[in-house]
């Protein structure tokens, strides 16, 4: 075994502090596992602390509870509670390894033994454990593949992944999140053994893990190996483009945008309506994200720089910031230009440098000229709307009564 230190401020004070106080103590060891030592290790955020003990769960409630804690039985008959403190969560789980396993299910026996608790987890990088003072405690060589960038499985690839077969999408997304260079070679052989045994996965699991691996730093690469080896063609029901993908994510980065997992959806794997439908039922996608899909299929083909940029007011003006930005990008990721073009970046940017207006002109000022409610009413408010437009959206009132008159009389 191989150990190291980490010094990060949660573990020194505050709320993870405290519990590991109440539990590792009077016969009892906790530590901090799995995703929070290893982003300590690499100085990224951690997100969400979780704890493994070798108190069985009705220990762990009792003194949560005996210091004012809530607990909650978010998975007792596995072993974990979530211990909320100050309206932070942390789940704590009871050392154990499994007895039994079928698919993502398994029958599991409390224990005291670390080792095995961490043999029986997906990757090394996320089998190690932290006591309280910072000593970081690895049994399976994730430390050695941390300092590589490998992401590994633990032990025999294809028994892991049969224990629950998303393992083969949370192997490329935690390559492509943490990992550099060529994927594990054992480790991919035996995802792509087990592509097939994807279909048993719920649409909703798939969804998340996709919707992770397309915002991670390394997606690209991942996605493209993907693709090779037969496995994003399954997962999508389609024909996926990662070089599209690829542009998508090199046009955030060169505009300073967030990465948008929709986004990026539509640039892999997009092209016309009929795709965002497909997607829609292969994902189980929201009503909002498949609404977006089916906007950016409809609508990328008309974003062009070479509009004039009255043109692309009007096209903003009409789609609202969201879908302009939407479509603008897509439209960029697939037009072949490089991530810097200038023309491109100024289309695309058009929302922050022109605030869109609201219509100015109401139906009371066409009452007050004359025309009654109905049908005529509606009518000389789309007149009015049009000649705005057309106009370049003024604002002064001299030229905005002058549109009035003329829609009312029309």
């Amino acid at each position: 075994m191989v150990s190291r230190r980490i010094d990060a401020k949660w573990l020194r004070e505050g709320a993870a502090q405290n519990l590991l106080g109440i539990l590792d103590r009077d016969g009892e060891e906790a530590r901090v596992v799995g995703g929070a030592v290893r982003n300590a290790l690499l100085d990224v955020p951690v997100s969400e602390i979780d704890l493994a003990t070798t108190a069985e769960p009705s220990e762990v409630t009792r003194r949560a509870s005996g210091a004012g804690f809530k607990v909650v039985p978010t998975g007792i008959d596995h072993g974990t509670v979530t211990v909320v403190i100050d309206g932070a969560p942390f789940e704590v789980t009871t050392l154990r390894q499994d007895v039994e396993t079928y698919g993502r299910h398994a029958k599991v026996a409390f224990g005291r033994d670390w080792k095995a608790d961490a043999d029986r987890r997906d990757f090394t990088i996320n089998a190690l454990s932290a006591s309280k003072d910072g000593t970081v405690h690895d049994y399976v060589g994730g430390l050695a593949d941390l300092d590589a960038r490998r992401v590994r499985f633990i032990g025999d690839a294809g028994q892991r992944i049969a224990e629950d077969y998303l393992r083969v999408l949370r192997f490329f997304r935690f390559h492509a999140a943490y990992g550099e260079g060529p994927l594990d070679k054992d480790s991919l052989h035996a995802c792509i053994t087990a592509r097939n045994d994807l279909a048993q996965l719920s649409r909703e699991r798939v969804r998340m893990e996709i919707m992770k691996l397309l915002l991670a730093r390394g997606a690209s690469s991942v996605l493209q190996a993907m693709a090779d080896c037969g496995i994003l063609g399954l997962l999508l029901a389609g024909v996926p483009n990662a070089v599209n993908f690829t542009a998508m994510a090199a046009a955030e980065t060169a505009l300073a945008l967030p990465a948008d997992p929709t986004r990026r959806l539509a640039a892999l794997a997009v092209l016309v309506a009929e795709d965002a439908e497909r997607l829609w039922q292969k994902l189980r996608l929201s009503n909002a994200e498949h609404i977006r899909l089916c906007e950016m299929a409809e609508g990328w083909r008309a974003m062009s720089p070479e509009l004039e940029e009255h043109q692309q007011k009007v096209v903003l003006y009409r789609k609202g910031g969201e879908r302009y930005t939407d479509q603008a990008l897509l439209g960029f990721a697939r037009s072949g230009a490089k991530p810097e073009d200038a023309a491109w970046h100024k289309l695309v940017t058009l929302p922050q440098r022109w605030p869109v207006p609201s219509f100015p002109i109401k139906a009371a000022d066409l009452m007050e000229r004359g025309i009654a409610k109905g049908p005529a009413l509606g009518a000389a408010l789309s007149a009015a709307e049009a000649a705005w437009i057309k106009a370049g959206f003024p604002d002064d009132k001299t030229r905005l009564a002058a549109i009035a008159d003329a829609a009312a009389k029309g």
